[in-house]
């Protein structure tokens, strides 16, 4: 899930703020998801705050967009084009084909095809920055996901999951217009007319984003705490597979359209890192607390594995500045 606001609209101590966020993110919602294990009662009769937690979420990543975030779709509309169409194409045909492998239970199945099936998430912005990618490129990508995400997500859930469990695109679609797409209007509105004011607390936004991550997780881990701890290593082994795959996969696209070692890795965390927050909220709505494991397990898990990839991507980066 997505805490880390975007480098590359940000003064230097909200970047630093954020590179530390990027690093200690995964402990903390570790720490929450372990919380909500130990406690479930604690969080239970919380889940339908969740959607609202997320309006939370997507309202400081607003906050901290810009309008140069769309100009740079206009300056390199195809490869923005390029990594839209990877994203939707290869995150939710991996969880498809991760559900089949596993033979997952239908509520694990279609939680796994629904991570795959959300926008991209902000993390991808700064772990990109921390892999010395094409920052520009990612935070395109990542907008534009956003944006037609009440369009895509839906039916591509049906399309993918209907097998399993049904789905109201119809209500989808407007629970994805509410928690999404509203409060980041209403966040870049608030930048617009308030901006000074905005960027003195930028470097808190990351934080204030973490902390109602963390609350989601242990929230929906609370929710499924007894089927959790049988099916842990299952859904693990789900998520580091659909992770692992959408991250080479995405490095991949970006090889074979020839864009270059920085675009490159810009599309590798496009690609493979989800709005793994929006999946939680749309499978505790939709489906139950048990299919938005998935989506807990993976808000921990792509900030573990994003990061360690980056430093493997700067390293030989800086061995080979001309290509990977």
């Amino acid at each position: 899930m997505e805490t880390e606001q975007r480098t590359a609209r940000t003064t230097p101590a909200a970047d630093r703020a954020a590179r530390r966020a990027v690093t200690l993110f995964p402990v903390l919602v570790l720490a929450a998801g372990a919380l909500g294990l130990a406690v479930p009662d604690a969080f239970t009769g919380h889940g339908e705050q969740v959607p609202y937690l997320l309006g939370v979420v997507m309202f400081l990543m607003g906050l901290t967009m810009t309008g140069k975030d769309f100009q740079g779709v206009v300056r390199r509309p195809w490869a923005v084009g390029l990594g839209l169409v990877a994203h939707y194409v290869i995150m939710p045909g991996l969880g498809w084909l991760v559900a089949h492998a596993l033979g997952l239970s239908p509520q694990l199945a279609a939680g796994v095809i629904l991570v795959g099936c959300a926008p991209s998430g902000t993390a991808s912005n700064v772990v990109t920055y921390l892999a010395r990618g094409d920052v520009a490129l990612s935070v395109s990508v990542a907008t534009v996901s956003t944006v037609v995400a009440p369009l895509v997500t839906p039916p591509l859930t049906l399309l993918l999951a209907g097998e399993y469990l049904p789905v109201d695109t119809g209500s989808m679609m407007t629970d994805i217009l509410k928690t999404v797409l509203l409060p980041v209007c209403a966040g870049l509105l608030v930048r617009l007319f308030a901006g000074r004011w905005v960027d003195r607390v930028l470097g808190a936004l990351p934080w204030l984003s973490a902390l109602t991550v963390a609350l989601i997780v242990a929230i929906v881990v609370a929710g499924s705490a007894e089927a959790l701890k049988s099916a842990a290593a299952l859904v693990f082994l789900a998520v580091v597979l659909h992770n692992g795959l959408g991250l080479a996969l995405g490095y991949g696209a970006g090889k074979l359209a020839r864009l270059g070692a920085p675009a490159s890795r810009a599309m590798a965390f496009e690609v493979g890192m989800q709005n793994s927050g929006l999946a939680a909220s749309l499978a505790s709505a939709h489906f139950s607390p048990l299919a938005a494991l998935p989506a807990a397990v993976f808000s921990v898990w792509h900030n573990i594995s994003g990061a360690l990839v980056a430093a493997w991507m700067a390293h030989r980066g800086r061995a080979a500045p001309a290509g990977d």
